[in-house]
């Protein structure tokens, strides 16, 4: 048997234009994170990251903190879904920047009320957001990527992906509905770790959201959530 750890990313730029970026603040959670990994003398069989830029650019910094670095295979399947075109697609009208959404409480309660709606409506099939997969497909990426770390199920698996597909995954896991994992979701803290136990047929959730890493006085500025 063999231990999946699903590791969110780390902090990335809410309110910037270009939000697919590690904050200085997220990379310093993901190194933080490879020194624990480090502490525990892990050592991965496989290393798995989405394609986007946040998600690699933690797996660089989860390495760096390590001390050792290792090919990473890129999947698609572990992207997260484009929260505009979601919102988009059942609100519309303009809402206020992220900048604003980030400084302003109702605007931010706004921004993830609707956000909710949209996956919820996703989910169901009401709608399709725009240049996103279905919610089907999007699943099925993420049980391709699961597929390949089942398969190596005798030995651990860094997996570095978003809080859309790693709630996907946990809610799965647990027989929950798919709109279960919307909560689980806006609840993933950067960097988090969830753990899995896995063999050739499945997988068995071991931890959910955890932060060893952080958990001391001195890092608890650290914990963030977007």
């Amino acid at each position: 048997m063999g231990t999946l750890y699903l590791v969110r990313h780390g902090q990335a730029s809410f309110g910037a234009a270009n939000y697919d970026q590690l904050s200085a603040l997220g990379v310093q959670q993901c190194q933080r994170l490879g020194a624990y990994f480090a502490g525990k003398r892990r050592r991965f069989a496989a290393v798995y990251t989405g394609t986007l830029q946040r998600q690699i650019q933690s797996y660089d910094a989860i390495a760096d903190g390590l001390g050792q670095r290792q090919p990473a295979l890129q999947l698609p399947g572990l992207n997260e879904y484009d929260s505009h075109a979601v919102i988009a697609a059942v609100h519309p009208q303009p809402l206020p920047s992220a900048a604003t959404a980030a400084d302003t409480p109702e605007a931010y309660r706004q921004h993830f009320r609707i956000l909710r709606e949209g996956l919820a409506a996703w989910m169901a099939g009401r709608t399709q957001p725009q240049g996103m997969p279905s919610y089907a497909e999007f699943v099925a990426g993420i049980h391709d990527a699961l597929a390949r770390v089942r398969a190596q199920a005798d030995g651990d698996v860094l997996m570095v992906s978003s809080g859309g597909p790693i709630s996907t995954v946990v809610a799965q896991v647990l027989g929950a509905p798919a709109e279960a994992s919307i909560a689980l979701n806006l609840r993933i803290r950067n960097s988090a770790v969830s753990e899995f136990a896995v063999n050739p047929k499945q997988l068995a959730l071991v931890t959910f959201n955890t932060l060893p890493h952080l958990d001391a006085d001195a890092h608890a500025s650290w914990v963030t959530h977007t």
